[in-house]
C-alpha cells in the first residue's frame, strides 16, 4: 500500500546477553511502500533473509531518544562536527551494541519522511551483508510516528512476556509521551530538534527567548529559521531573533501592499500538501496562477513580477539592499508588509521574489496564513521545496522552456532559455534533470523535486 511503513521483529532465541536483549531478539525487517529495505544474506550460511537477527531493545531506545530529531530535524548540516552528530541521530547503523544494523537513514522535510537504504559496502561484512540496489522511499510523517509507536509497543510486549519492567526504555518512553501531550513542551522539543540538539542539550533560556519570538513571528516561521540555522552549522542556538528580523526588514526591505498583490488562485484541484511531493504542490499552484493571469508561456518582466508581489521593481533592481541571512516577507500593520531579498544578482532576486509569492499563494493550504513572517531559506523543508518548484514553473514554465530549447539540451541552448525567461541557467538545467531530459546526477536541485 502506498505510503505504508512497517517495522517488525520476529521472535528468536539468544543464548547470551542482557535480559532485555534476550527478550527482544529476533529477525528485524523494515518495509516501505511494499519494498523491503533490510534484505540481506547470512555471510556464514549464504541464506537470503528479509533482515538481520538483532535485539530490538537497543533500537527502541535509539528511536525513542532520537524521536524529536528524527521527526523534526531537516537536512544534514554543512559543519563536519554537526554532520557527525546528525548521523548518530538519523542513521540506524549507528545503534551499535554489537549487532549489524541496516544502512537505513531516516530524515524528514516536516510533512514527509524519507527512508534511504543502502547495501553493505564490504562484501566480506561479518554476520550479515545487506544486498540490493540503493532505495529511497517516501511516507507521510504520521506513518513514521505510527510505525515507531507500534515497534516500541511490541518491544514492551516482549519485555512484559519475560517479566521485565521499569527499564530505561520505559522511562524514556514515559518522558516522550508526556512531552508529546503537552503543547508547550512539544514546541520546546520541536525547536530544540530543529536546531540540531539532543533533548535537554540546548540552552533553556535561549530557547525560551526564541519561543517568545514565535508569538510575534509565528511558530512555523520560527521552525524554518531554526532549520536554516542548523543547516549552516550554527550552534548554541544562534538564529535570528524577532528584533533582528524587524531591523533587517526596516533597513534592507522594500514596502509592499498585499491589497495590490495578485489574488491567489482557487485552491480547488490543488494537491493537498503532505499527500504528494512538495514540487507537485508548487508546480500546480504556479500553473494555476499563470492561467489566472493569462500569461500563456510568456516571460514575466521585473515590473510585472513586482506588481504580482505587491511591491515595486526596486525590490529587484536595487541589489544593494539585501539580507545576508534569508529572503522573507514581514507583515506590518494591516496589509502593509516589508519584502527582503538575499541575492545580489537580478535573476536570483527574481527567483526569491517568486518563491515568496508562491509562499503566499499556497499559504492557506499550508496552514500558516495567520503568521507574520514568511521566510525563503536554503533548507529542504517541504515548504521551501514547494516555494522553489513554484518559482521555477512560474518564471519559466517548462512547456515553454521546451519550445525554446526545441530538442537542443546543450549548455548553450540552456543559457539562451535562461536569458529568455530571465532566470539562472541552473533553473533551466535542474528542470531538465527533474523531467528526465538531462542526465546530470550532481546538478543542483532548484525545484526541490530531487530531494523527494
Amino acid at each position: 500500500m502506498p505510503g505504508e511503513l512497517t517495522v517488525s521483529l520476529s521472535v528468536e532465541t539468544l543464548a547470551s546477553g542482557s535480559p532485555e536483549e534476550r527478550a527482544t531478539f529476533g529477525l528485524f525487517s523494515v518495509t516501505a511502500n511494499d519494498r523491503l529495505l533490510t534484505a540481506g544474506q547470512d555471510t556464514d550460511s549464504g541464506e537470503l533473509r528479509h533482515g538481520p537477527f538483532v535485539s530490538g531493545y537497543p533500537l527502541a531506545e535509539w528511536l525513542v531518544w532520537n524521536w524529536w530529531r528524527i521527526r523534526w530535524e531537516m537536512g544534514r548540516p554543512s559543519n563536519l562536527i554537526s554532520r557527525r552528530r546528525w548521523d548518530f541521530a538519523h542513521r540506524i547503523s549507528t545503534v551499535g551494541e554489537g549487532f549489524v544494523w541496516p544502512n537505513i537513514t531516516l530524515c524528514t522535510d516536516g510533512l514527509q519522511c524519507f527512508l534511504e537504504s543502502r547495501p553493505s559496502c564490504n562484501s566480506g561484512a561479518p554476520l550479515f551483508r545487506y544486498i540490493g540496489a540503493p532505495l529511497r522511499e517516501t511516507v507521510p510523517t504520521q506513518e513514521l510516528e505510527t510505525a515507531i509507536d507500534g515497534f516500541v509497543a511490541d518491544i514492551f510486549d516482549k519485555l512484559g512476556d519475560h517479566g521485565i519492567r521499569d527499564t530505561n526504555l520505559h522511562r524514556l518512553w514515559n518522558d516522550l509521551e508526556t512531552e508529546r501531550r503537552d503543547p508547550e513542551i512539544m514546541l520546546f522539543r520541536r525547536l530544540e530538534a530543529q536546531l540540531g540538539y539532543d533533548p535537554d542539550e540546548a540552552d533553556e533560556t535561549e530557547l525560551c527567548r526564541h519561543l517568545a519570538d514565535a508569538k510575534n513571528l509565528g511558530e512555523e516561521a520560527l521552525g524554518e529559521i531554526a532549520s536554516d540555522s542548523a543547516l549552516r552549522g550554527h550552534r548554541r542556538g544562534r538564529m535570528l531573533s524577532a528584533g533582528e528580523v524587524s531591523d533587517i526588514a526596516q533597513h534592507s526591505g522594500f514596502d509592499a501592499d498585499m491589497n495590490d498583490a495578485v489574488a491567489p488562485p482557487d485552491e480547488v484541484d490543488l494537491p493537498r500538501p503532505g499527500n504528494v511531493p512538495a514540487w507537485r504542490v508548487g508546480k500546480s499552484a504556479a500553473r494555476k496562477l499563470r492561467y489566472q493571469l493569462d500569461l500563456d508561456g510568456q516571460p514575466i518582466g521585473n515590473v510585472k513580477l513586482s506588481e504580482f508581489a505587491g511591491t515595486t521593481h526596486d525590490a529587484i533592481s536595487n541589489t544593494c539592499r539585501k539580507s545576508d541571512a534569508m529572503a522573507f516577507v514581514l507583515d506590518r500593520q494591516g496589509d502593509h508588509a516589508r519584502i527582503v531579498l538575499r541575492s545580489k544578482w537580478e535573476a536570483g532576486r527574481r527567483f526569491e521574489l517568486a518563491r515568496l509569492l508562491g509562499d503566499r499563494v499556497v499559504g492557506r493550504r499550508m496552514n500558516y496564513t495567520g503568521e507574520r513572517l514568511f521566510p525563503a531559506t536554503r533548507t529542504n523543508s517541504y515548504r521551501q521545496k514547494m516555494q522553489r518548484a513554484f518559482a521555477a514553473e512560474f518564471l519559466s514554465p517548462f512547456a515553454a522552456v521546451e519550445e525554446v530549447l526545441d530538442g537542443d539540451y546543450s549548455e548553450e541552448a540552456q543559457n539562451v532559455a535562461a536569458e529568455h525567461f530571465n532566470v539562472s541557467p541552473m533553473t533551466i538545467q535542474t528542470q531538465l534533470v527533474n523531467c528526465g531530459l538531462l542526465d546530470l546526477q550532481d546538478a543542483p536541485d532548484i525545484s526541490g523535486r530531487g530531494a523527494e
